[in-house]
């Protein structure tokens, strides 16, 4: 399975850090961002803190045309467990509060499923 997460998002709903923390806050983990995200502007590792150990992942965004939803923002992570829940936890948020469709391997990915794998991830 690829270490890859694509969350496509309509530009104008994209939140800002508050904003994404404040979602992320309402998910079952303890998962804070790296004060340094920077909506469209992040490129390469975001550090990010889940239960108080380092999980951090890869994010770059992406122009995708004139679809409904313009914007693609890419997660990437390494072999760490931590780092995947990670990204499935901020893609969730994504979805569930802002509107992104979510896919991993070409499958589209509900936020509850997220959330499940995440969870899984941490076993």
């Amino acid at each position: 399975m690829a270490r890859l997460l694509t969350a496509y998002l309509k530009r104008s709903d994209m939140p800002s850090r508050a904003a994404l923390q404040q979602a992320i806050d309402r998910l079952p983990f303890a998962l804070t961002l790296d004060d340094g995200y920077v909506p469209l502007q992040t490129s390469g590792y975001l550090p990010c803190t889940l239960d108080g150990e380092d999980a951090g992942f890869d994010l770059r965004f992406t122009d995708v045309g004139a679809n409904a939803r313009d914007l693609a923002m890419t997660f990437r992570w390494g072999g760490d467990p931590r780092e995947e829940a990670a990204a499935l936890a901020v893609c969730a948020a994504l979805a569930k509060t802002f509107g992104a469709i979510v896919e991993r391997d070409g499958d589209q990915l509900s936020s509850g499923h997220m959330l499940e794998q995440a969870k899984g991830a941490l076993v």
